[in-house]
């Protein structure tokens, strides 16, 4: 009895042991699953998006202020040969409209096939205002009851006229080159949407010939019998808003027809376009005509009554010329079948594209010896090109696949495209690689409003946005274009002058901070009264130029 007692006891002590056990590993457990819910909600509300408040820079307090520095180095990740395999989402996220007729503009929906695809995906909100815009454009297009009703009150120059209709314009008369001219009209379309207008351009020039119409089955060309005739005025035309502040120093009894001028020649009383107490009075105007060769948008971000808009619309703030320029600009069938000659022709066969800008706004201050050198002093410190054989070529690594990398420049002048050719036929690549080099134009001058001269233009700025790689030159609006439709940040080729940039980059090339033009010549009461002082809050996310002394843009930082 006593040892079965004794063994009942050893059975009875091990259960209980046992019993003790499992209950210290389950307690372990769940200390163990708490832990890792408690780490789970934490990273999460670390990592949440906060939707409510933008991603915006702490504004710059000095008039030259550190820039943060650009991204790293080298190619995308995904090869040219991965791209086309992609998925490819032909409405670009919600961007593009369905239902259009894609036979009347082939590139609305080819183009994505031939860029990179674009990381950033556009907002909810920002699709919906397209929607609305494009709504509201149907509503009020040329020759529409509400159009015709407003035009009573361009006819008679009094702003009462309009009671029948809430159809207000937006006309833009493109300015300059190619490049200065798209900028301007994206500026244009995103003001136009901020307040409510429809946006419509003149055809007196080839411009509009370039393009597809951007609105679904409507138009934005403006009517042959629309009443105004001169579409070209000057700062000090009576109908301009510096001109009717100068002369009437208020902002009430607007006519309903008032000249923008936002060129880079504007005086103090045309700048007062971007404050708040200027537009609430523009806002009652039904007729404003824009002319600007700049990317005005900037200054829209430095608006505190835009920015709740804006910030909902762009909560990548960067991102904003890349959608709105793949909404709104689509080369026509002419312009793209072109485009695609050219690339079936010369690009295709490559694995991977860099693609070089070069403007030389001076060859006298920029001569051919200085800007080759740079960008020659780039491609090799960057690595953009394979490094070329040494000891005649004799270790050089031969594949039964050779990789083949294209170079397309871009240029008015020769010379730069052979400098590079050349240094490949002399030379092979260490790596065993093909270089190939293309330059489609060499113009030698730029030739304002001439049709074939921006034909090609516009060819080679979506020949570039193909690349996997940019390399522009500073301060260039054609540049801007190509980076913009690519969606890439570009190695910049600085000017010889002071530029703003961080004392320990580079110089012979430097990575830009974002997609993003330079609105380049800013008012000085914009800076004086946006981005210094006690009212630097104001400036939301804005700062200051790599590229351009001076020049403000678009930035989205993390605070």
């Amino acid at each position: 009895m006593d040892g079965r007692r004794r063994g009942g006891g050893n059975r009875g002590a091990r259960l209980k042991a046992s019993v003790c056990s499992a209950g210290l590993r389950r307690n372990v457990y769940l200390a163990v699953i708490w832990i890792a819910l408690v780490a789970f909600f934490i990273l999460a509300r670390l990592h949440l998006p906060n939707f409510w408040v933008p991603r915006c820079p702490q504004i710059i307090h000095d008039l030259e202020p550190p820039l943060p520095h650009p991204p790293p180095d080298g190619f995308p990740e995904i090869s040219a040969g991965e791209r086309f395999n992609a998925r490819r989402d032909k409405f670009l996220g919600g961007l593009l409209a369905k239902g259009m007729n894609a036979d009347s503009c082939t590139s609305r929906y080819e183009a994505v096939k031939y860029r990179h695809p674009s990381p950033y995906k556009p907002s909810s909100y920002l699709v919906q205002k397209l929607r609305d815009y494009e709504e509201n454009h149907r509503r009020c297009e040329p020759l529409s009851h509400g159009y015709n009703n407003t035009i009573l009150s361009l006819i008679s120059g009094n702003n009462g006229n309009t009671a029948s209709s809430d159809c207000k314009y937006l006309i833009n008369t493109p300015f300059n080159g190619v490049g200065n001219k798209i900028i301007t009209l994206v500026s244009s379309f995103l003001y136009a949407i901020l307040t409510g207008r429809v946006l419509l351009i003149d055809t007196t020039i080839n411009f509009s010939k370039l393009f597809c119409e951007p609105f679904p089955n409507t138009t934005w060309i403006i009517p042959e019998n629309f009443p105004v005739k001169n579409l070209y005025l000057s700062k000090d035309d009576p109908f301009s808003y510096g001109y009717l502040l100068r002369e009437k120093g208020k902002l009430s009894s607007l006519p309903s027809f008032v000249y923008l001028h936002l060129i880079s020649d504007y005086g103090e009383e045309d700048a007062r376009f971007f404050f708040e107490e200027d537009q609430r009075a523009l806002k009652e105007v039904p007729w404003l005509l824009l002319r600007s060769d700049i990317y005005f948008a900037t200054g829209l971000f430095l608006n505190e009554e835009f920015q709740p808009e804006l910030f909902k619309m762009f909560p990548e703030t960067t991102t904003t010329f890349h959608h709105l320029v793949r909404y709104l600009l689509h080369p026509s069938n002419k312009v793209w079948e072109t485009i695609m000659r050219y690339y079936e022709t010369y690009l295709s066969a490559g694995n991977e594209t860099l693609g070089i800008q070069i403007r030389v706004f001076d060859e006298n201050m920029f001569p051919f010896e200085s800007v080759s050198s740079q960008v020659m002093d780039c491609i090799i410190k960057k690595k953009l090109l394979p490094e070329v054989a040494q000891d005649g070529g004799r270790k050089v690594r031969r594949d039964s696949k050779k990789k083949i990398k294209n170079v397309l420049v871009t240029t008015l002048y020769s010379g730069y495209a052979e400098m590079i050719r050349n240094m490949y036929w002399k030379n092979p690549t260490a790596s065993g690689e093909l270089v190939s080099v293309h330059q489609p134009s060499q113009e030698k001058t730029q030739k304002m409003e001439d049709a074939f001269h921006d034909m090609k233009a516009l060819v080679e700025m979506n020949l570039l946005s193909f690349s996997d790689v940019l390399m522009t030159s500073a301060s260039s609006t054609f540049g801007y274009v190509a980076q913009g439709l690519g969606g890439l940040k570009p190695w910049i080729i600085p000017r010889p002058e002071r530029f703003n940039a961080p004392l320990d980059m580079d110089l012979s090339c430097f990575r830009d901070i974002s997609m993003e033009p330079c609105f380049h010549k800013p008012p000085e009461s914009l800076i004086e009264k946006k981005m210094v002082g006690e009212q630097e809050r104001a400036a939301g996310c804005v700062g200051y130029c790599f590229d351009a002394e001076g020049g403000i843009k678009i930035y989205d930082r993390e605070k």
